[in-house]
C-alpha cells in the first residue's frame, strides 16, 4: 500500500502538472492577424475559404490558432493604426488584402511574416520577384491589370458600337489597373470616364455622372473597398440601367451583368494555405508568389433581359456559368 508521504507527493505532482500542461497547450495557439481595407469585415465567402485553407494545413480556429480581424471601415487612413495594433499584439503572421494594406503593414514591421492577397505584388513593388519575394512578404497576385483588359474585351463584344466606358476606381489601389485599361481602350477606340470612389457616399454621384455623360457600360475595377460595397453597386447599376462587369462571380450571382476573374473562394483558400506554411516555419522570402490557375466568365441572362440586351452566342459559349 502507498504510504502517506508518497501519496501526498503524487497528488502534489498531479496538481502542479495540470497548470503546466494547460500553459503548454495555451502556448501552442498562434495568433493570425487579418488586415482588410474594406468598409466591413471580409464578406462571404472570403473568411470561410481562408479558414478552410488553414484547416487543410492543420490549423483550426479555437484549437491551435486565433484569428484577429481588423477592417478599416472604408477609411484607409485607419490602416496604419490597425496594422500597428496587430504588430503590438505580436501576432505570428499578418494576412493582408490589397496593395495599400500590404504596404502599410510592411512599413509597420520587417519581422512579422506577411501573406498578401493583392492585384500585382511585383508590379506594385511590394516584393522583389515572383520566384524569390525577399523580405517578410509573400502571397498571391491576381493580375488585376491584365484581367481588366479582358473585361474590356468582353464589354466590347456585347457593345461593339459603344465608344464610351465608365470605370469605377478606388484610388487607394494605385494606378496600375487604370494604365492597363487606358492602353486597351485606345486600341479599341474607347473613351474612358474614370469615376473615383473613396467611400460609400461617392457611389450615387458616380452613377449619376455615368448617366449624365451617356457612358454605355461600366467596369468595376478590383478593390477590397469596392468589393465590400458590391451589393450597393449592383443595385445602383440596375437602378441606372447601366450594364456592368465585375471581377468576382459572386457579383454576377448577386445581379451583375457579367464577371470575369479568378475564383474568390479559391484565392482566399490559397491565402489560408500560405499562412499555414508560414506557421510551420517557411520563410516568406523563399515562398514563390502564387497566381490563380483558373479564371471564370459568368453571365447573368436575367440581368441582360432586364436591360434589354442580347448576349452574343460566341460569348455565351465561352462562359463558365450562365445564370438564367
Amino acid at each position: 500500500m502507498m504510504d502517506r508521504r508518497a501519496f501526498i507527493g503524487t497528488v502534489a505532482g498531479t496538481l502542479l502538472a495540470a497548470p503546466l500542461a494547460a500553459g503548454a497547450q495555451q502556448a501552442k495557439v498562434a495568433r493570425i492577424g487579418v488586415l482588410y481595407p474594406g468598409g466591413s469585415a471580409p464578406l462571404a465567402p472570403r473568411m470561410e475559404a481562408f479558414r478552410q485553407g488553414l484547416r487543410e494545413s492543420g490549423y483550426v480556429e479555437g484549437t491551435n490558432i486565433a484569428i484577429e480581424i481588423r477592417h478599416a471601415d472604408g477609411k484607409v487612413d485607419r490602416l496604419a493604426k490597425l496594422a500597428g495594433d496587430l504588430v503590438q499584439r505580436e501576432v505570428s503572421v499578418i494576412a493582408t488584402s490589397g496593395d495599400l494594406a500590404t504596404r502599410v503593414v510592411q512599413q509597420a514591421t520587417t519581422t512579422i511574416p506577411i501573406v498578401a492577397f493583392t492585384d500585382d505584388l511585383v508590379g506594385a513593388g511590394l516584393v522583389a520577384s515572383h520566384a524569390r519575394p525577399g523580405g517578410n512578404t509573400t502571397g498571391i497576385s491576381i493580375l488585376s491589370p491584365e484581367l481588366n483588359v479582358k473585361r474590356l474585351e468582353a464589354l466590347k463584344e456585347v457593345f461593339p458600337g459603344n465608344s464610351r466606358l465608365a470605370v469605377l476606381w478606388d484610388p487607394a489601389t494605385g494606378t496600375a489597373q487604370l494604365k492597363a485599361m487606358e492602353v486597351a481602350a485606345r486600341s479599341f477606340a474607347i473613351q474612358l470616364r474614370v469615376l473615383e470612389v473613396r467611400g460609400p457616399n461617392d457611389l450615387e454621384g458616380a452613377f449619376q455622372t455615368a448617366n449624365k455623360e451617356h457612358t454605355g457600360a461600366l467596369n468595376v475595377l478590383a478593390s477590397p473597398l469596392l468589393a465590400s460595397y458590391s451589393q450597393k453597386i449592383v443595385d445602383l447599376a440596375a437602378k441606372n440601367h447601366l450594364p456592368a462587369i465585375y471581377q468576382w462571380r459572386e457579383h454576377a450571382e448577386a445581379g451583375g451583368l457579367m464577371s470575369y476573374g479568378p475564383s474568390l473562394r479559391e484565392t482566399w483558400r490559397q491565402t489560408g494555405l500560405l499562412v499555414g506554411k508560414v506557421l510551420k516555419g517557411a520563410k516568406p522570402a523563399d515562398l514563390p508568389i502564387q497566381q490563380p490557375t483558373k479564371y471564370e466568365l459568368v453571365i447573368n441572362l436575367k440581368t441582360a433581359k432586364a436591360l434589354g440586351l442580347t448576349i452574343p452566342p460566341s460569348l455565351l459559349q465561352r462562359a463558365d456559368q450562365v445564370i438564367e
